[in-house]
């Protein structure tokens, strides 16, 4: 028994992870199969190894292949059951995940499609697995048709401001920062905010600090996605503990990504030092080759934290979800309760 072997253990939760980018080569193939999508693969062996990141473009075309199998409501409802049993396996209790909202329409597939699915799905994930999620839709920051951003964040807002009472907690900005900084997206965002809707952007990944800083004061940023670039701006550091403005780290991907050489140089463990609130996830999982009990075990292994330091940052995707307060009451609650139980199990007996 361990600290690794005690990551893996204990309950956790997930505030940045994308539905699509969760959804795995043998799900995918299966899909495929059923709507008559040819594959670069044909077995689920072949298309794992597809799946591996190389780069940014490859990456992308993964994702539309994956947004091409996803046409009725039935798909969406496997991929999100599919979601819930990985979930569970890996004791994730509770997830906030990115739906791509625009991705989806602009394939013709409408929210009267995608959201009865992702939420049968959930009601089953719940059913069978007690996992718990919540959605987060995403506006598009940049199309390869530039007349599309207004009316398709138009479309994404409205349609996450209506289904506010039907899993939607937050309004998120995805795709690439380069040339596409947060500010001109604020009337969608006070639109969401005005309507009851979390504001999550992603920011500062691929663009630097300047990037944080426009997602806090024209988006309402509640929290980050990514945002490890703030650490090079000392004073957005000190603003983001000051105002406990939570970055959604996700380490491997940044690496895939190139934002960072390796695990090594990653600013994680610099930014926590810091004072900034971490919360710790896997975003597009299948791709970038992890899972999110691989990135809490990064936290030892990796930034050599103890296990004070990893329940803190465990119990963050608890603290700064966008769920109810009596809701995250009980989760606390559970999940302290099952840390201290197995610490006696992984920690202790490996001292003795």
């Amino acid at each position: 028994m361990s600290l690794e072997s005690y990551c893996r253990a204990i309950p956790k939760a997930e505030l940045h992870v994308h539905l699509e980018g969760s959804l795995r080569p043998a799900t995918l193939l299966a899909l495929a199969r059923r709507h008559n999508v040819d594959l670069p693969a044909t077995t689920e062996g072949d298309l794992a190894r597809w799946f591996q990141f190389r780069d940014f473009d490859h990456f992308s075309r993964i994702y539309g292949v994956i947004c091409e199998c996803l046409r009725d409501a039935a798909d969406f409802e496997r991929v999100v059951y599919d979601f819930g049993a990985e979930m569970a396996r890996q004791n994730v209790r509770y997830a906030e995940v990115s739906v791509s909202a625009a991705r989806h329409r602009a394939r013709g597939v409408d929210v009267d499609t995608f959201l009865p699915g992702i939420n049968r799905g959930r009601e089953l994930a719940k059913r069978d697995f007690g996992v718990e999620m919540r959605w987060i839709f995403t506006v598009i920051r940049r199309w390869d048709d530039q007349a599309l951003t207004r009316p398709m964040a138009d479309y994404v807002t409205d349609v996450a401001v209506e289904a506010r009472n039907e899993g939607v907690v937050a309004l998120g900005l995805a795709g690439a920062e380069e040339g596409a900084p947060p500010e001109p997206f604020e009337p969608w965002f006070d639109w969401a905010r005005t309507n009851g809707l979390h504001s999550a952007p992603h920011a500062g990944e691929m663009m630097g600090a300047e990037s944080v800083w426009g997602a806090i004061r024209s988006l309402g940023a509640e929290r980050i996605a990514h945002g490890v670039r703030a650490v090079e701006d000392a004073e957005l550091v000190e603003f983001l503990a000051g105002r406990d403005i939570a970055l959604d780290v996700c380490p491997r991907s940044n690496v895939c990504l190139g934002v960072y050489p390796g695990l090594g140089e990653h600013p994680l463990g610099r930014l926590f030092d810091a004072g900034a609130t971490i919360t710790i996830n896997s975003d597009d999982p299948p791709m970038f080759g992890t899972t999110l009990s691989d990135e809490v075990e990064t936290l030892p292994a990796v930034f050599g934290l103890g296990s004070g330091e990893i329940d803190e940052i465990v119990l963050n995707g608890v603290r700064y979800s966008f769920l109810r307060d009596d809701e995250k009451s009980e989760y606390m609650t559970m999940f302290r309760r099952e840390m201290d139980e197995l610490k006696d199990a992984h920690l202790t007996a490996a001292t003795e």
